[in-house]
Protein backbone atom coordinates (compact mmCIF):
# COMPACT_ATOMS: atom_id res chain seq x y z
CA UNK A 1 0.00 0.00 0.00
CA UNK A 2 1.58 3.21 -1.10
CA UNK A 3 1.55 6.38 1.03
CA UNK A 4 -1.04 9.01 0.58
CA UNK A 5 1.58 11.43 -0.67
CA UNK A 6 -0.15 12.55 -3.72
CA UNK A 7 -2.93 13.52 -1.35
CA UNK A 8 -1.39 15.45 0.59
CA UNK A 9 -1.71 18.77 -1.92
CA UNK A 10 -5.36 17.93 -1.94
CA UNK A 11 -6.55 17.67 1.59
CA UNK A 12 -8.52 19.80 3.61
CA UNK A 13 -6.65 21.49 5.93
CA UNK A 14 -9.54 22.63 8.83
CA UNK A 15 -6.74 21.76 11.35
CA UNK A 16 -3.70 22.77 9.82
CA UNK A 17 -4.46 26.29 9.49
CA UNK A 18 -2.63 26.78 13.31
CA UNK A 19 0.42 25.88 11.66
CA UNK A 20 -0.10 28.08 8.40
CA UNK A 21 -1.38 25.69 5.91
CA UNK A 22 -3.96 27.61 3.49
CA UNK A 23 -7.09 25.94 1.51
CA UNK A 24 -9.86 27.32 -0.07
CA UNK A 25 -12.36 26.39 3.00
CA UNK A 26 -10.18 28.60 4.79
CA UNK A 27 -9.86 31.04 1.95
CA UNK A 28 -13.31 31.35 1.73
CA UNK A 29 -14.31 32.37 5.56
CA UNK A 30 -12.83 35.94 4.91
CA UNK A 31 -15.14 36.59 2.20
CA UNK A 32 -18.23 35.73 4.62
CA UNK A 33 -16.87 38.13 6.64
CA UNK A 34 -16.65 40.63 4.20
CA UNK A 35 -19.90 40.32 3.39
CA UNK A 36 -21.47 40.41 7.02
CA UNK A 37 -19.77 43.44 6.98
CA UNK A 38 -21.38 45.13 4.01
CA UNK A 39 -24.64 43.77 5.18
CA UNK A 40 -24.25 45.49 8.98
CA UNK A 41 -23.00 48.94 6.78
CA UNK A 42 -26.23 49.10 5.22
CA UNK A 43 -28.49 48.38 8.48
CA UNK A 44 -29.60 45.19 7.25
CA UNK A 45 -29.16 43.10 10.15
CA UNK A 46 -29.47 39.18 8.50
CA UNK A 47 -27.43 38.04 11.08
CA UNK A 48 -29.38 38.48 13.82
CA UNK A 49 -32.12 36.63 12.24
CA UNK A 50 -30.09 33.85 10.44
CA UNK A 51 -27.67 31.83 12.11
CA UNK A 52 -25.38 31.69 8.79
CA UNK A 53 -25.88 33.86 5.53
CA UNK A 54 -24.44 31.52 3.51
CA UNK A 55 -26.70 28.96 4.32
CA UNK A 56 -29.65 28.29 1.90
CA UNK A 57 -31.83 31.06 2.85
CA UNK A 58 -29.23 33.63 3.23
CA UNK A 59 -27.27 32.41 -0.41
CA UNK A 60 -31.10 33.24 -2.01
CA UNK A 61 -31.29 36.81 -0.12
CA UNK A 62 -27.84 37.69 -1.21
CA UNK A 63 -28.26 36.70 -4.80
CA UNK A 64 -31.44 38.17 -5.07
CA UNK A 65 -29.88 41.51 -3.23
CA UNK A 66 -26.96 41.66 -5.74
CA UNK A 67 -29.22 41.10 -8.74
CA UNK A 68 -31.15 44.14 -7.56
CA UNK A 69 -33.91 42.98 -5.69
CA UNK A 70 -34.60 45.52 -2.81
CA UNK A 71 -38.14 44.99 -1.36
CA UNK A 72 -37.71 43.58 1.97
CA UNK A 73 -41.63 41.44 1.80
CA UNK A 74 -40.27 39.87 -1.50
CA UNK A 75 -36.73 38.83 -0.36
CA UNK A 76 -38.46 37.51 3.03
CA UNK A 77 -40.30 35.01 0.99
CA UNK A 78 -37.22 33.71 -0.07
CA UNK A 79 -36.79 31.93 3.30
CA UNK A 80 -36.36 27.92 3.32
CA UNK A 81 -39.53 26.20 5.34
CA UNK A 82 -36.62 24.87 7.53
CA UNK A 83 -35.41 28.36 8.62
CA UNK A 84 -36.50 29.37 12.55
CA UNK A 85 -36.88 32.66 11.49
CA UNK A 86 -40.44 33.75 10.14
CA UNK A 87 -40.82 35.83 6.74
CA UNK A 88 -41.83 38.68 9.23
CA UNK A 89 -39.03 38.99 11.53
CA UNK A 90 -36.63 38.49 8.21
CA UNK A 91 -38.25 41.28 6.17
CA UNK A 92 -37.82 43.74 9.97
CA UNK A 93 -33.91 42.88 9.14
CA UNK A 94 -33.85 43.34 5.53
CA UNK A 95 -34.88 47.46 5.66
CA UNK A 96 -32.31 49.18 5.77
CA UNK A 97 -30.06 51.67 3.54
CA UNK A 98 -28.76 50.31 0.17
CA UNK A 99 -25.63 52.28 -0.58
CA UNK A 100 -24.06 51.79 -4.17
CA UNK A 101 -20.53 51.34 -2.42
CA UNK A 102 -21.75 48.86 0.07
CA UNK A 103 -23.60 46.81 -2.81
CA UNK A 104 -20.57 46.49 -4.77
CA UNK A 105 -18.34 45.24 -1.98
CA UNK A 106 -21.35 42.64 -1.40
CA UNK A 107 -21.57 41.86 -4.84
CA UNK A 108 -17.18 41.33 -4.81
CA UNK A 109 -17.13 39.30 -1.99
CA UNK A 110 -20.16 37.12 -3.02
CA UNK A 111 -18.23 36.52 -6.18
CA UNK A 112 -14.81 35.32 -4.32
CA UNK A 113 -17.20 33.00 -2.22
CA UNK A 114 -18.83 31.64 -5.44
CA UNK A 115 -14.62 30.95 -6.83
CA UNK A 116 -13.73 29.23 -3.29
CA UNK A 117 -16.51 26.91 -3.05
CA UNK A 118 -15.57 25.98 -7.00
CA UNK A 119 -12.75 25.21 -6.02
CA UNK A 120 -13.78 23.37 -2.66
CA UNK A 121 -15.51 21.31 -5.44
CA UNK A 122 -12.76 20.71 -7.87
CA UNK A 123 -10.28 19.78 -4.81
CA UNK A 124 -13.24 16.92 -3.84
CA UNK A 125 -13.37 15.87 -7.25
CA UNK A 126 -9.46 15.29 -6.79
CA UNK A 127 -9.43 14.12 -3.79
CA UNK A 128 -12.25 11.14 -4.84
CA UNK A 129 -9.78 11.02 -8.33
CA UNK A 130 -6.80 10.15 -5.95
CA UNK A 131 -8.61 7.49 -3.54
CA UNK A 132 -10.00 5.62 -6.47
CA UNK A 133 -6.52 4.76 -7.79
CA UNK A 134 -5.56 3.69 -4.51
CA UNK A 135 -6.02 -0.09 -3.62
CA UNK A 136 -6.45 -1.36 -0.05
CA UNK A 137 -3.59 -2.72 1.59
CA UNK A 138 -4.91 -5.46 3.78
CA UNK A 139 -5.77 -9.01 1.51
CA UNK A 140 -8.20 -11.93 2.18
CA UNK A 141 -11.68 -13.07 1.62
CA UNK A 142 -12.96 -10.99 4.43
CA UNK A 143 -15.21 -7.76 2.92
CA UNK A 144 -15.32 -4.01 4.68
CA UNK A 145 -18.73 -3.95 6.18
CA UNK A 146 -21.03 -1.44 4.54
CA UNK A 147 -20.76 2.08 4.96
CA UNK A 148 -23.30 3.05 8.00
CA UNK A 149 -25.40 6.30 7.57
CA UNK A 150 -24.38 10.06 8.41
CA UNK A 151 -23.72 10.50 11.95
CA UNK A 152 -26.82 12.24 13.88
CA UNK A 153 -24.96 15.15 15.01
CA UNK A 154 -23.25 15.79 12.03
CA UNK A 155 -23.81 19.63 10.12
CA UNK A 156 -20.76 20.52 9.16
CA UNK A 157 -21.61 21.85 5.42
CA UNK A 158 -17.13 21.91 4.71
CA UNK A 159 -17.28 17.97 5.25
CA UNK A 160 -16.32 16.18 1.78
CA UNK A 161 -18.75 14.63 -0.05
CA UNK A 162 -20.09 10.75 0.94
CA UNK A 163 -18.18 9.31 -1.29
CA UNK A 164 -15.05 9.94 1.13
CA UNK A 165 -16.12 7.86 3.57
CA UNK A 166 -17.09 5.09 1.73
CA UNK A 167 -13.16 5.54 0.00
CA UNK A 168 -11.48 5.58 3.60
CA UNK A 169 -13.34 2.38 4.37
CA UNK A 170 -12.40 1.10 1.47
CA UNK A 171 -8.97 1.16 1.47
CA UNK A 172 -8.44 0.80 5.40
CA UNK A 173 -11.26 -1.57 5.84
CA UNK A 174 -12.20 -0.04 8.96
CA UNK A 175 -14.69 3.16 9.54
CA UNK A 176 -12.76 5.58 11.02
CA UNK A 177 -15.54 8.17 10.61
CA UNK A 178 -17.56 5.95 12.99
CA UNK A 179 -14.66 6.96 15.82
CA UNK A 180 -16.64 10.22 17.84
CA UNK A 181 -14.61 13.22 17.70
CA UNK A 182 -13.29 12.18 13.93
CA UNK A 183 -14.91 13.41 10.48
CA UNK A 184 -14.57 12.35 7.20
CA UNK A 185 -12.10 15.59 6.63
CA UNK A 186 -10.32 14.59 9.84
CA UNK A 187 -9.67 11.11 8.36
CA UNK A 188 -8.55 12.58 5.57
CA UNK A 189 -6.17 14.51 7.17
CA UNK A 190 -4.64 11.65 9.11
CA UNK A 191 -4.14 9.19 6.52
CA UNK A 192 -2.80 11.59 4.36
CA UNK A 193 -0.01 12.26 7.27
CA UNK A 194 0.46 8.17 8.52
CA UNK A 195 -0.85 6.29 5.46
CA UNK A 196 -2.54 2.90 6.60
CA UNK A 197 0.54 0.78 7.44
CA UNK A 198 1.25 0.82 11.24
CA UNK A 199 3.98 -1.15 10.92
CA UNK A 200 6.33 1.87 10.96
CA UNK A 201 5.04 2.10 14.61
CA UNK A 202 6.20 -0.69 16.49
CA UNK A 203 3.54 0.18 19.18
CA UNK A 204 0.97 2.68 20.58
CA UNK A 205 3.49 4.39 22.43
CA UNK A 206 6.02 4.89 19.30
CA UNK A 207 3.20 6.05 17.48
CA UNK A 208 1.77 8.65 20.15
CA UNK A 209 5.40 10.07 20.59
CA UNK A 210 5.61 10.55 16.99
CA UNK A 211 2.32 12.38 17.21
CA UNK A 212 3.60 14.90 19.99
CA UNK A 213 0.87 13.83 22.05
CA UNK A 214 2.87 11.71 24.34
CA UNK A 215 4.69 13.14 28.07
CA UNK A 216 8.62 14.06 27.63
CA UNK A 217 10.08 13.22 30.57
CA UNK A 218 13.13 15.65 32.14
CA UNK A 219 15.15 13.35 34.06
CA UNK A 220 18.02 14.21 36.77
CA UNK A 221 19.17 11.97 39.46
CA UNK A 222 15.91 9.17 38.55
CA UNK A 223 13.86 11.79 39.83
CA UNK A 224 11.60 13.40 37.24
CA UNK A 225 11.97 17.52 36.89
CA UNK A 226 9.14 18.19 34.15
CA UNK A 227 7.15 16.73 32.13
CA UNK A 228 5.17 18.11 29.17
CA UNK A 229 4.57 17.27 25.42
CA UNK A 230 6.71 18.52 22.78
CA UNK A 231 6.24 21.17 20.33
CA UNK A 232 5.85 20.05 16.88
CA UNK A 233 3.96 20.94 13.64
CA UNK A 234 2.62 17.53 12.69
CA UNK A 235 -0.63 17.81 11.22
CA UNK A 236 -1.77 14.30 12.55
CA UNK A 237 -1.11 15.47 15.89
CA UNK A 238 -3.25 18.50 15.04
CA UNK A 239 -6.12 16.36 13.74
CA UNK A 240 -6.35 14.66 17.01
CA UNK A 241 -6.26 17.43 19.38
CA UNK A 242 -8.97 18.94 17.11
CA UNK A 243 -11.43 15.24 17.77
CA UNK A 244 -10.61 15.64 21.04
CA UNK A 245 -12.19 19.08 21.59
CA UNK A 246 -15.06 18.12 19.42
CA UNK A 247 -16.06 15.15 22.31
CA UNK A 248 -15.39 17.47 25.49
CA UNK A 249 -19.38 17.59 25.86
CA UNK A 250 -19.99 14.16 24.01
CA UNK A 251 -21.39 11.28 25.86
CA UNK A 252 -19.37 8.91 24.60
CA UNK A 253 -16.19 7.24 26.67
CA UNK A 254 -13.87 9.83 25.16
CA UNK A 255 -16.03 12.53 26.84
CA UNK A 256 -15.74 10.89 30.14
CA UNK A 257 -12.44 9.90 30.09
CA UNK A 258 -11.73 14.02 28.88
CA UNK A 259 -14.29 15.01 32.25
CA UNK A 260 -12.09 12.97 34.41
CA UNK A 261 -8.92 14.05 32.91
CA UNK A 262 -9.87 17.67 33.36
CA UNK A 263 -10.54 16.99 37.31
CA UNK A 264 -7.53 15.80 37.77
CA UNK A 265 -4.98 17.59 35.12
CA UNK A 266 -6.86 20.78 33.88
CA UNK A 267 -8.56 21.49 30.70
CA UNK A 268 -5.02 21.05 28.59
CA UNK A 269 -3.40 18.48 29.63
CA UNK A 270 -6.81 16.56 29.56
CA UNK A 271 -7.17 17.42 25.99
CA UNK A 272 -3.75 16.36 24.91
CA UNK A 273 -4.26 13.15 27.16
CA UNK A 274 -7.58 12.50 24.81
CA UNK A 275 -6.49 12.65 21.91
CA UNK A 276 -3.51 10.33 22.73
CA UNK A 277 -6.24 8.00 23.73
CA UNK A 278 -8.15 8.67 19.94
CA UNK A 279 -4.96 8.10 18.18
CA UNK A 280 -4.38 5.06 20.13
CA UNK A 281 -7.59 3.57 19.19
CA UNK A 282 -6.88 4.19 15.89
CA UNK A 283 -3.48 3.10 15.55
CA UNK A 284 -5.79 -0.41 17.07
CA UNK A 285 -8.51 -0.28 14.69
CA UNK A 286 -5.46 0.14 11.41
CA UNK A 287 -3.32 -2.47 12.72
CA UNK A 288 -5.59 -5.09 13.98
CA UNK A 289 -8.44 -4.02 11.77
CA UNK A 290 -11.43 -3.98 14.03
CA UNK A 291 -14.22 -2.08 14.34
CA UNK A 292 -14.79 1.27 16.32
CA UNK A 293 -17.17 0.29 19.10
CA UNK A 294 -18.17 2.90 21.82
CA UNK A 295 -19.00 1.69 25.54
CA UNK A 296 -20.37 4.74 26.52
CA UNK A 297 -20.00 7.43 29.36
CA UNK A 298 -21.74 5.17 31.49
CA UNK A 299 -19.98 1.91 30.89
CA UNK A 300 -16.75 3.98 30.78
CA UNK A 301 -17.76 5.28 34.21
CA UNK A 302 -18.82 2.01 35.65
CA UNK A 303 -15.61 0.12 34.59
CA UNK A 304 -13.43 3.14 35.89
CA UNK A 305 -15.36 2.89 39.33
CA UNK A 306 -14.80 -1.00 39.10
CA UNK A 307 -11.05 -0.29 38.51
CA UNK A 308 -10.94 2.21 41.44
CA UNK A 309 -12.58 -0.34 44.23
CA UNK A 310 -10.51 -2.97 42.98
CA UNK A 311 -7.52 -0.90 43.27
CA UNK A 312 -8.87 0.39 47.29
CA UNK A 313 -9.18 -3.68 48.12
CA UNK A 314 -5.70 -4.40 47.09
CA UNK A 315 -4.73 -1.88 49.15
CA UNK A 316 -6.35 -2.25 52.06
CA UNK A 317 -5.49 -5.98 51.82
CA UNK A 318 -1.89 -4.82 51.93
CA UNK A 319 -2.21 -3.08 54.52
CA UNK A 320 -3.46 -5.82 56.73
CA UNK A 321 -7.10 -4.60 56.66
Amino acid sequence: MPHFGPMRGYVRCAPTCAIGRSCSTCGRAPHILHMQKALHQMNLQLTQVLSDVTGVTGLKILRAIVAGERNPVTLAQLRNPACKSSQDEIAKALTGTWKAEHLFALKQSLEFYDFYTAQVAACDAEIERQFAALKPRWEGPEQPPEVPPLKPDSHSKNQPTGQARKEILRITGVDLVAVHGISASLAQTILSEIGTDMRKWPTEKHFGSWLGLAPHNDISGGKVLRSRTLKTDNRAGQAFRQAAASVIRSQCAFGAYYRRKKAHLGPMPALVATAHKIARTVYYMLQHRVQYHDLGAVAYEQKQQERELAYLKKKAAKLGW
